[in-house]
């Protein structure tokens, strides 16, 4: 949903609201760790600390977050739980317009040995992008590094971002490194 001014709380929430029973925009779930050949891939792998107290860390900040604390995206309820059938809106501020995008938290991750945690959103029909979205931060054995990794597949859904598509392209990358930043600040501060 496009908007010319920024929504405001009550409509925030209508938007959740009404988007509680829609249907994922793309289909098969898991479509972000195996990609398809009709969406974009992409993927962000960022060290955000190391050892395990980072990786107590990051993980508490993917929890909350605080990977979308990046003044120009907003996440709606602010601190949803990383429960599957979770329905999220996300607020992004670009180019003089607002958009308003639906999803829903599929599946959570969790690796050998506590070393890996993270959670994955699909689309919903209100989305202006169609695809899933996978955030995991992990804990390299070898090296002790603390890793966040962003891994998306996508393709443009509304018409709007059909036409924009370059633009979308520019704003999915910047995501990516804000994101990436966001959390590397949230490990360091300590949260």
């Amino acid at each position: 949903m496009f908007l010319v001014r920024r929504p405001s709380a009550r409509d925030v929430e209508r938007f959740l609201s009404d988007s509680q029973d829609l249907p994922l925009s793309y289909s098969p779930v898991g479509l972000a760790s195996r990609p398809s050949p009709d969406f974009t891939c992409d993927e962000q792998v960022a060290v955000v600390g190391s050892g395990d107290g980072a990786f107590v860390r990051a993980a508490a900040a993917l929890s909350e977050w605080r990977h979308f604390d990046l003044g120009w995206v907003e996440l709606f309820p602010r601190k949803a739980p990383i429960v599957p059938g979770t329905v999220i809106a996300v607020l992004i501020r670009h180019l003089g317009f607002w958009s308003l995008n639906g999803g829903r938290i599929l599946y959570q991750l969790a690796g050998t040995a506590g070393a890996e945690f993270g959670f994955a959103y699909g689309t919903l029909t209100n989305h202006a992008e169609s695809g899933e979205e996978i955030f995991s931060v992990s804990l390299e054995p070898a090296t002790g590094n603390v890793l966040y990794t962003l891994r998306a597949a996508s393709r443009p859904r509304a018409p709007l971002a059909r036409l924009g598509y370059p633009v979308a392209r520019v704003l999915q990358a910047r995501f990516r490194r804000d994101s990436a930043t966001a959390m590397k600040g949230a490990v360091a501060d300590g949260m």
